[in-house]
């Protein structure tokens, strides 16, 4: 093994392994299989060395940036594991308004670099998401209704190949890379070691408003929630989380929280008055006033009480478009059976605007998305509660477009990630540029 190498490589066997390998992943959950090594890459220079040391190994390769793949889909059995996490770096012109980051640049430390500058980038709602892995696989963030998804706004990127050769992909050079590596998430066929982004002027005000009810509510309020969702406007995110310990009633029930970024406080005000105004307020145990606060702060806050630390999570999630009526009866038997708090279930009206997207891997979104976090902690759980959400998501497998990358369990359950087309063009790209699947693939390939 190079020298340079073995500084940074652990081996399985060693004193510490299993403990490094286990804390590349967010969640607690042991996937109790193991690779034959890691290596914690300090440069694309360490990770083209990492690949090459499998290559001659006759071994797969997987990598990881922050870690925040629900199903720790790069965890595993054999091959070797490349942590990203240390390529970190952060680089902002402000006068031509773009970006140079690593993949293991955390979301909330790029946006508090950003903020200074007057910039934004739609970075992922939970501060600690890792930019690598969110990127890949398409880049739901903040304001994405507004300014694009993550991979909409990716200029360019460095790419470690299956043959270790370090490239850059953009429009204009080695496009067939650059189309795959917005959008294939865990089906891309190389290591991605910087991205180049274009930003955008920040929002003036950032805010966020709740109304809460009891979960016997939860008919009427989705049927609301669906109606108005398409009349809503793209820089407000509406969001219905139904949670066992929701906000202010400590007990089942459901939140509505939509965060708005505004160019000032009145507009904000103005661009959420339709859950002041609504027909259900009656009806809601609480309904809070419009509460400005910092996007870092907000983020901070989210993850820390929705995503906590020290869990054990199970995620899944599909794409909707069909009638409501047909949604009802599923969420209402996932409410009933969902395992305790930190737990919840995630309506999101995403209403994707009518814009043509960029040549990408990217492909499939719709008018509501719906993911279930099984959040399991302590011991007052059931082992059946490790299924709770890939059953629900399977319930609506026949009313689904297709699941997205970023909350998916491919590994449990299969599903449509990209559109029939993209997928086909994405493994032809993989026999040219991987033909001897050197790189893990979407599930268990």
């Amino acid at each position: 093994m190079n020298p340079d190498l073995r500084a940074i490589a652990r081996l399985r066997g060693e004193p510490g392994f299993d403990e490094a390998v286990l804390a590349t992943s967010f969640g607690e959950e042991d996937p109790g299989v193991r690779p034959h090594a890691l290596v914690r890459a300090r440069s694309a220079a360490d990770v083209s060395l990492a690949v090459l040391w499998a290559r001659g190994r006759n071994w797969k390769v997987a990598c990881c940036s922050g870690g925040h793949a629900w199903s720790q889909n790069h965890i595993r059995d054999g091959g070797l594991l490349i942590d990203l996490s240390a390529l970190d770096g952060i680089a902002i012109d402000p006068v031509k308004r773009s970006a140079e980051v690593g993949p293991g640049c955390v979301s909330g430390d790029l946006d508090a670099a950003l903020s200074p500058h007057g910039l934004f980038f739609p970075v992922a709602h939970a501060f600690s998401v890792g930019m690598g892995g969110f990127l890949l696989q398409g880049g739901f963030g903040w304001n994405s209704r507004m300014v694009g998804l993550g991979c909409d706004n990716v200029t360019g990127a460095d790419v470690v190949l299956a043959d270790g050769m370090l490239i850059h992909a953009n429009h204009a050079q080695n496009e067939d890379v650059f189309w795959a590596l917005r959008g294939s998430g865990t089906g891309f066929f190389g290591i991605v070691t910087k991205y180049y982004l274009a930003l955008h002027k920040r929002p003036g005000f950032t805010g966020i408003k709740m109304q809460v009810f009891r979960l016997r509510h939860l008919e009427k309020v989705v049927r609301w929630a669906n109606e108005i969702g398409p009349q809503i406007s793209s820089q407000v995110e509406f969001q219905m989380v139904v949670n066992r310990r929701a906000f202010g009633i400590f007990s089942h029930g459901i939140e509505i929280v939509t965060p708005v970024l505004a160019e000032s406080r009145p507009e904000a005000k103005e661009l959420v008055a339709f859950i002041d105004n609504g027909p259900l307020r009656p009806a809601a145990s609480l309904t809070l006033p419009l509460i400005g606060a910092p996007l870092g702060s907000i983020m901070k806050v989210a993850e820390k009480i929705i995503f906590p630390t020290g869990t054990r999570w199970h995620a899944d999630n599909v794409w909707l478009d069909g009638p409501v009526e047909q949604v009802i009866p599923v969420l209402r038997e996932a409410a009933e059976t969902q395992p305790g708090a930190p737990s919840h279930i995630l309506w999101l009206n995403w209403n994707p605007a009518p814009r043509a997207r960029d040549a990408m891997a990217f492909s499939i979104e719709a008018r509501t998305y719906l993911a279930f976090y099984g959040g399991l902690r302590g011991k007052k759980w059931q082992p059946s509660d490790r299924d709770w959400a890939t059953k629900a998501a399977g319930s609506l497998m026949t009313n689904s477009v297709g699941s997205q990358l970023a909350d998916e369990n491919l590994l449990r359950r299969p599903a449509r990630v990209l559109s029939e087309p993209n997928l086909s063009r994405l493994e032809a790209l993989r026999t040219q540029y991987d033909p001897a699947r050197r790189f893990f693939s979407f599930g268990g390939n």
